[in-house]
Parts: structure tokens; C-alpha cells; sequence
């Protein structure tokens, strides 16, 4: 089972003098100022799952060694534990997730991710098919030999959002809050290339913690709508894409109150296709919410040195020498070693009723209708206040104006507080017609040379871009 336990967190030594002189009232007055100090700042850790054994994913479901009591493996990829009552109540206003993968017979790089299920008041198991269900990170595996240091890798997540869903009393009154870590592997390549792993079916070793702070009030006010977790999207399966040869996803979601403050919270990553698809070219995503334009990303980092260091199997991708970020950016949509983006859109209110939700990737080739994009997606709102989680890849970045509106031969757009790092514009089929890095708090575009009809501008800061909608006419 899980353990809870407090850490000051506190990095320094404070020290009180105290002279002759001071009061009474004046020394409980300095003992409370200490004791809410220390209490405040405290960090309490919650150990969901210890240093579980994972094994083949494609094998049959494993009946020994049974997990720890309390623990249920759904399949061999797939463990999971209810929170206590007494976990629940510690959790604070911040929850941050930190999983650890241990190398055992499994030497590629794998998907792994952690999802909270809403289950039943009344019920002891469940089906993970059959009960609301959310992603709340995903991780790549590395290219690990169990024989190499280091062995394992640590992958942290801020996840403040999901703290408020955990004090919601319109959620807990109804369901316990069950964690599933899953990390999918395989032992065949390793059952030869990695000594001592002749034979063996077990692939990793995983462990969850959760981390939070001080106690927080429950309340009312949250509205999840589960939309998707881990489903396929490409362009060759007629349940995964809305038109087959298309690589475009719509979900329908209705409102049944007014919503004062909402985020999407969206996951996907690149995976499989060869040599010559998906995994190795990125391309450009584009979101969409009742048909406007609310986000465009590419995948992939900078660099992924970081993280060889992890990549201990010498069949990896990362060579035998490190590679300009040109070279990454060249074929790299994910890191072996690394976290995936947590890219929370901001939507502000939201009024009751029907919304769509779609992501589209126009340039995705599957070739020979292979690879994947699996897709995560759910909706997190407040009927009253509004949501504070700007830890995670938030795309709300502040726009005063964008005039005039409609534009002829020019328009002016401008942004508050910190200069922009740029501007890029697209047209209605999501084809880049500028792509400006340059700073600035208002800047003047010249559409002289623009087709009549609407565009979408995007302003860029931090890797993050906010966009307003802007029609042109002659």
C-alpha cells in the first residue's frame, strides 16, 4: 500500500533570540509566526505504488508474483490503487507527480503514462473501459541496459489543476479516486541484447508519488468532462479520424451550466510509422474550438541531450557523439528519457451547450498505414472563480488589440506587460503565411499583399501563442 508522510522542505535554519526583554505575548506571538511558517511550507509526499514489476505486453496477463494488497494489475502493463480517505484529505492547493521507471528487461524506448479513474462509492474494482477516465502525464521510456548507470530515470509533472478535482465534493461524494500507472514494454529485443535477460517477460519496474502541501478547503465548483484517454488518431482507421485519409479528430461536448473559467487539457505524441513517418518528421497540430483556432504546435524539443545520459542501450537513437539541436529538430518528435507536454488551452467562460472540439494534422503520412498518434484530451472548468495553474504549457498569452478588424492594407496588434517574441499568421486552411521572431508590444503588419478572407495571428512568447481572429477585405 501507499505511505504518507511530511518533509519541511525548508532550506534554511531560522533562529530566534530572544531577550529579557521580550513578552510573553510577545514569544506566542513569534511561536505562531514559526509553527504557520513551517506548517505553510510543508510538503507532504503520498506514495501511490512502489517499484511495481511490469512485464510483456503482449504476453498473457501474469498471475505471479500477485501485487502488494490493495493494489490491482489490470494487465501486465497496467497497475492500479484507490487513494485512502486519509490521502485524499492531505491533498493541498498544489499536487506535483513524479514517476520513476527502473530498467529491467526492456532496452527501447516505450510509452508510459498515469490516468485517474472515477470510480464507483460502492465498488472494490473496475473496468478501465467502463469508468470515466483522464490522462495526467505521459513519459517516453529510454533506451536503458539494466546493467548501465543509470538505471533509472525520474520524470516530474505539475498538476495543480488536478488537486482542485480532488477537494471537489461533487466529485469525491460520488467516486474514489483510483491511480493507474502504466508503462507498456516488451522483452524480445532485450531477451538477447541485454545479458541476463535470457528468457525473462518482465520489462520495467515503476513508482508514483505525489507531492502536495498544505491542507485546502473542499468545494463544489469543478466540472470535468472526460473526452478522451489514449485513443487512436491517424488517418487509416475509421474510428480513429473523422475521414479516413484525413488525420482530423472531432469530439462534441454540451454544457449544462455556464462555465466562468475552462481549459482543455491536451496530450499527444508521435509514435511509429518507420524510418519515413510520423515518428521521425515533425508536423505541424492545429486545434480547434467551435471552428476557431485556438492552438498550433509542433512536438519535439530543442535537444534532446538532456537525456542521454539516460540512454544506456547502445542501439538507441542518440550515437556515439551529441548532435546539434538542428540535427534533433531535424528528425526527433520526443526525447527517449523525457516527459510529453501537458498543453493546457484556456477558453476563459464557456456558455452552456453544444461545443466542438477538434486537432487536426493536415502534412501526417502513415506510411504503409502504420504509427499513431495517441490522443488525450478533457475538459476542466469552474462555475465560479477560475483555475490557477500556470505550470503547465499554458497557450493564454495576453493580446490588448489586434485593429482594425476587419483589415485592409494593414493592421496593428498589441500585447500587455512583457514584449512578444513574435508573429506568425495563418490563412482558413491553416497555411503559414508569416512567420515573424522579433520582439515587440505593438507592431504593424502589412496585408497588403493578402487574399480577402479570414486569418488567424498568433502571437508568440516563450514557445507559447495566443491567437485572435482577423478578417481581411478589399
Amino acid at each position: 500500500m501507499g505511505s504518507l508522510f511530511v518533509a519541511s522542505g525548508i532550506s534554511r535554519n531560522i533562529k530566534i533570540l530572544i531577550n529579557k526583554n521580550t513578552t510573553m505575548k510577545q514569544c506566542c506571538l513569534l511561536c505562531f509566526f514559526i509553527a504557520s511558517f513551517f506548517f505553510f511550507n510543508a510538503k507532504i509526499k503520498i506514495k501511490i505504488l512502489d517499484m511495481l514489476m511490469y512485464f510483456d505486453g503482449y504476453g498473457a496477463k501474469v498471475d505471479t508474483p500477485l501485487p502488494p494488497p490493495g493494489i490491482i494489475r489490470h494487465k501486465n502493463y497496467l497497475y492500479a490503487r484507490k487513494m485512502t480517505d486519509k490521502e485524499m484529505n492531505a491533498v493541498g492547493t498544489t499536487l506535483q507527480m513524479i514517476v520513476t521507471v527502473k530498467a529491467s528487461c526492456d532496452n527501447y524506448d516505450r510509452i508510459g503514462n498515469v490516468n485517474m479513474a472515477l470510480v464507483s462509492k460502492d465498488s472494490l474494482s473496475y473496468d478501465p473501459n467502463n469508468v470515466p477516465r483522464i490522462e495526467l502525464g505521459r513519459f517516453i521510456t529510454p533506451f536503458m541496459n539494466k546493467n548501465v548507470m543509470p538505471d533509472s530515470v525520474s520524470y516530474e509533472f505539475e498538476i495543480n489543476n488536478i488537486a482542485l478535482l480532488m477537494k471537489d465534493t461533487g466529485i469525491t461524494n460520488h467516486y474514489n479516486i483510483w491511480i493507474e500507472l502504466e508503462i507498456f514494454g516488451v522483452p524480445y529485443a532485450a531477451n538477447t541484447q541485454v545479458a541476463g535477460c535470457g528468457g525473462r517477460n518482465d520489462v520495467f519496474f515503476g513508482s508514483l508519488t505525489f507531492i502536495t502541501n498544505t491542507l485546502y478547503p473542499a468545494k463544489s465548483n469543478n466540472i470535468l468532462i472526460p473526452m478522451a484517454i489514449s485513443q487512436n488518431f491517424n488517418n487509416y482507421q475509421a474510428s480513429a479520424t473523422d475521414t479516413l485519409g484525413k488525420t482530423t479528430r472531432t469530439f462534441q461536448i454540451n454544457l449544462s451550466e455556464n462555465l466562468t473559467d475552462a481549459s482543455f487539457y491536451l496530450i499527444t505524441s508521435n509514435h511509429g510509422s518507420n524510418s519515413g513517418g510520423e515518428e521521425y518528421i515533425r508536423r505541424n497540430h492545429f486545434v480547434y474550438v467551435d471552428n476557431s483556432l485556438v492552438l498550433q504546435y509542433k512536438p519535439g524539443r530543442t535537444s534532446c541531450e538532456p537525456f542521454r545520459k539516460y540512454n544506456t542501450q547502445a542501439n538507441g537513437i542518440y550515437g556515439s557523439s551529441p548532435r546539434s539541436p538542428a540535427q534533433w529538430q531535424s528528425f526527433s518528435n520526443w526525447c527517449p528519457g523525457d516527459k510529453i507536454d501537458i498543453r493546457r488551452i484556456n477558453m476563459g467562460p464557456m456558455l452552456a451547450g453544444p461545443h466542438t472540439f477538434k486537432i487536426a494534422v493536415p502534412d501526417a503520412v502513415f506510411t504503409g498505414a502504420q504509427g499513431n498518434f495517441p490522443l488525450s484530451v478533457y475538459l476542466q472548468g469552474k462555475t465560479s472563480e477560475t483555475i490557477d495553474n500556470s505550470s503547465i504549457l499554458d497557450t493564454l498569452i495576453i493580446i490588448k488589440n489586434v485593429y482594425p478588424n476587419p483589415a485592409n492594407s494593414f493592421f496593428t496588434i498589441e500585447t500587455f506587460g512583457a514584449k512578444a517574441d513574435g508573429i506568425v499568421i495563418y490563412d482558413a486552411l491553416g497555411r503559414t503565411v508569416l512567420n515573424k521572431l522579433e520582439s515587440f508590444n505593438s507592431t504593424i503588419i502589412n496585408t497588403s499583399n493578402y487574399r480577402p478572407g479570414i486569418y488567424f495571428i498568433g502571437v508568440i512568447k516563450s514557445g507559447r501563442i495566443k491567437y485572435r481572429k482577423l478578417m481581411i477585405v478589399r
